[in-house]
């Protein structure tokens, strides 16, 4: 059986008709034979909803418990015993009740779908999980149930039902929708027309694409390469020129002009990645167009027009902008131009515009000299080898006799080493002279530029042509090499940067250091503005060079934005360091943003723990310190009260209670005040070595002599510890497993050596503590389970955890075999007895266990 299919009902808001319409369908289903039923719809007692159910089998309900109420939910099991062929299934982004088969409805869907059968629902716009930030921007309201965007992609309709914001608050007016005592509030607050028609056009616009999907992926599949124009698409194409403005500006224009216009810039690149392009004015057209609501688009091609047909094909675009040639006249012996060949074979689907600018004719430049890539070492012995190897070797041959052949190979010979030391020019100029050298002295007529014999004439020629074949075949080689070792080279570069960057483990100014290094710069700062009148700041700096007041003042700038720059000084680079110099800059951006979001969540977080922890402070001051205080004040009236005559057993008894409540107060301060100390960083242990048999024994004092057990060998290593705060955590370790053991059950406190680490362990056999809560019970006012307040106010285990790691040692909990929690504290051995045993537990008796 095949996955069944899924249609979803979308609507704007509630009470637009979602629900009856799935109901609708229902009834022409059943018309029709088909076997369908209703697996969960809720009609929220609105009349012409409910009648809308008559007729219509539905799956009875499973009823679940919750919080001393009862809530009914679908029944998916009851549905798939049922196994119609349409399930009817509203509200899909519903949380279910805890105790459900599933957590969301959606998921009960996927079960029916994955069952075979089909599937009717319904869901609100707001509801989508993507846009649960947008909503809540717009109606002020959080939606908690949500259901991801890729679920409802997936279905395979969905039909958007629309009503207008007037209709829908006259049936809210009407009490189609709510009761009548809550349609006032809903009318003012939620259902405001400004809120209903911006939820309207999310549900507009989220449907328009998911159409445009749709429609993409029937062309692809059907092969469909015409353009259909369902919808203005502009294709701007851009040359990196100072004219890409104007060109983005009057697409945007034409874009304004009809209903749901796109603007589409797209860059055409050669593969060589050689360009003349400015990429800091690329960074600002795409600024300019991202800015317009458009996008930016970077294309390889070598046929610059073909490119940009097939990418327009591609997109579905229906118009082209192109601004006019900035070529010379002279120019144009080279070919039409791009403007023309594209407007020559776009066919009747494809509009090209081309406008006018203030560049037109102005001249594009000669390109670069290529051959300067490869270094002026390189050229300057091509040169030599190419003009002065053949003048060597007409000398050499002068005395030798080789053959009109073999001449012409060593000649050849001296043109292949020209290209491949100085590259095409040195390769052409030596075949050249070379051939002027062949005809001079080796073709009959001797020492004349004359040949004689025809066959010579074919010869010299054949010559020249291979020699300039083969110095083109080396030379273009030899590029690409170069090219080949230079990308490798920014893709590693780039490799590293991105890795770092991701994983978090680059600041700032390290990236700016490696900017630097890479390119060979004297200093590299990040620069930015809050708007475009205030002053340029610095975020970052590295190297010695000049502080920058602004990009301008540079040698290099890459623009990040409009409010954020990349200044370099040293030198000026080329075009193809821009390239990995814009990748740098926008990791930098990123970088930067991660450091501040980094410290504004510390910030936020010790705010946050700051509250938490006053929060509970006053909580135990207002209960924890009051019940000893007022036990303190009741004992000491009842004593001072000359009404009562006391006998000595009661006032033994009240003074008895005196001293609790004063003990008690004395621990609570004490924990306080360590937690205060260790959350304010003032702790500062002082560290000696010391035995633990010296320390442990004084810990025990707060609780009754026979809970405990005690085993600390002797012969344990001394530890580098602050014997008070050692001291003190073992004490609330101690009384924490007192207070938790059950009566009868004595708690076991023992020490063993392991490796450079003394462990001493506190055993108890009490409840335990899950795994999940092991970490939990170590933070501040924490109470494990059903601990009455009287127990304290929960820092006994967070000050034992933090004096531990104040002295270099840890504090873990650990299940006891047989029941119960062990908390091992781990301490730094000082240096071994002569008699220890170091290199684990001490063996000199059985380990003990905590005994009942």
């Amino acid at each position: 059986m095949g996955r069944g299919k899924l249609r979803i009902y979308l609507g704007a808001a509630p009470g637009v008709g979602k629900t009856y319409a799935m109901l609708s369908e229902a009834h022409r289903r059943i018309e029709r034979g088909t076997d369908c039923v209703v697996a969960y719809v809720e009609h929220y007692d609105r009349p012409r909803t409910e009648v809308m159910l008559h007729g219509l089998e539905q799956v009875p309900r499973r009823e679940l418990g919750y919080r001393d109420s009862t809530f009914t939910e679908m029944d998916v099991d009851a549905v798939l015993r049922r196994a119609p062929a349409v399930a009817l299934v509203d509200e899909l982004a519903h949380t279910n009740i805890p105790g459900s088969r599933n957590a969301k409805r959606w998921q009960d869907v996927e079960e029916l779908l994955a069952a075979g059968i089909d599937v009717v629902s319904t869901v609100n716009i707001q509801h989508l999980e993507s846009l649960g930030d947008v909503v809540e921007s717009i109606t002020g309201v959080r939606q908690r149930e949500t259901v991801p965007d890729e679920v409802v992609r997936r279905a395979d309709q969905i039909e958007l039902v629309d009503m207008s914001p007037e209709a829908l608050r006259r049936r809210m007016a009407h009490g189609n929708i709510y009761k009548p005592d809550k349609v006032d509030a809903a009318l003012s607050n939620y259902f405001r027309p400004g809120n209903l028609t911006a939820l309207r056009e999310l549900a507009l616009l989220w449907v328009a694409d998911r159409v445009d999907e749709y429609l993409n992926a029937y062309r692809s599949e059907h092969q469909v390469s015409k353009i259909w124009g369902s919808r203005e698409r502009i294709v701007v194409g851009l040359t990196g020129g100072p004219e890409g403005r104007t060109l983005i500006r009057r697409a945007a224009r034409l874009a304004e002009k009809g209903a749901g216009g796109e603007v589409l810039a797209v860059y055409i690149a050669r593969s060589d990645g050689l360009t003349a392009a400015s990429p800091k004015e690329l960074a600002v057209q795409r600024t300019l167009v991202e800015d317009l609501g458009g996008t930016f688009h970077h294309v390889v091609g070598d046929d610059i027009p073909a490119a940009l047909l097939d990418f327009a094909r591609g997109v579905n675009a229906t118009q082209i902008v192109l601004g006019s040639s900035r070529r010379k006249a002279w120019q144009y012996v080279f070919g039409p131009g791009v403007g023309a060949t594209v407007a020559r074979e776009s066919g009747p689907d494809l509009d090209v515009h081309i406008v006018t600018h203030e560049e037109v004719a102005k001249g594009r430049g000669l390109p670069v000299a290529r051959g300067a890539r490869l270094g002026r070492t390189r050229i300057v012995s091509g040169w030599l080898v190419g003009l002065v190897g053949p003048a060597v070797f007409a000398l050499l041959l002068n005395t030798v006799d080789l053959g009109l052949a073999n001449d012409m190979l060593l000649f050849l010979a001296v043109t292949v080493a020209a290209a491949l030391l100085g590259g095409l020019l040195p390769a052409l100029a030596s075949a050249a002279f070379g051939s002027l050298l062949l005809n001079y002295f080796y073709t009959p007529p001797l020492h004349r530029l004359t040949i004689a014999d025809p066959k010579n004439i074919v010869a010299i020629a054949i010559f020249f042509g291979v020699a300039v074949s083969v110095a083109s075949v080396v030379d273009l080689a030899a590029r690409r090499t170069h090219q080949a070792a230079r990308l490798r080279a920014e893709a590693e570069i780039l490799s590293f940067l991105a890795g770092n960057v991701l994983r978090g483990e680059t600041s700032l100014e390290e990236l700016l250091e490696r900017v630097r290094e890479t390119f060979a710069m004297e200093s590299a700062a990040l620069l930015e503005r809050a708007s475009d009148v205030d002053p340029w700041t610095c975020a970052g700096r590295a190297g010695l060079g000049p502080e920058l007041e602004r990009p301008e003042d540079a040698d290099v700038d890459m623009p990040i934005g409009d409010h954020m720059a990349l200044a370099l000084t040293g030198r000026v680079l080329p075009a193809e360091d821009r390239r990995v110099l814009a990748a740098f800059a926008a990791q930098a951006a990123v970088v930067l943003d991660r450091q501040r979001l980094r410290h504004e969540a510390d910030q936020a977080r010790a705010l946050a723990e700051g509250n938490r922890i006053r929060t509970a402070l006053l909580a135990a001051v207002s209960h924890d310190l009051r019940t000893p205080l007022a036990g303190i004040k009741a004992a000491v009236s009842s004593l001072r009260s000359d009404d009562v005559a006391w006998s000595e057993e009661d006032q033994a008894e009240l003074l008895k209670g005196i001293e609790d409540g004063a003990d008690r107060l004395d621990h609570l301060v004490g924990n306080l005040l360590d937690m205060s100390r260790l959350q304010t960083g003032t702790v500062t242990p002082l560290i000696r070595e010391i035995d633990v048999d010296e320390v442990v024994p004084m810990a025990l004092g707060g609780v009754p002599e026979d809970s405990v057990d005690l085993d600390v060998p002797e012969t344990l290593p001394m530890v580098g510890v602050d014997p008070g705060l050692l001291e003190r955590s073992v004490a609330n370790l101690v009384e924490n497993a007192v207070k938790y053991s059950p009566p009868g059950c004595r708690v076991l406190v023992s020490a063993s050596a392991m490796g450079d680490r003394v462990e001493v362990r506190v055993v108890d056999r009490g409840p335990g503590v899950p795994d999940e809560a092991k970490d939990r019970i170590f933070e501040p006012f924490q109470r494990y389970g059903d601990a009455p307040r009287g127990a304290g106010v929960g820092l006994g285990l967070a000050v034992a955890r933090g004096f531990a790691e104040a002295m270099g040692g840890t504090l873990n909990a650990e299940d006891t075999p047989g029941g119960g929690l062990t908390m091992v504290l781990s301490l730094r051995a000082a240096g071994p007895r002569p008699e220890a045993f170091t290199t684990g537990r001490d063996i000199a008796e059985p380990e003990r266990q905590a005994q009942c």
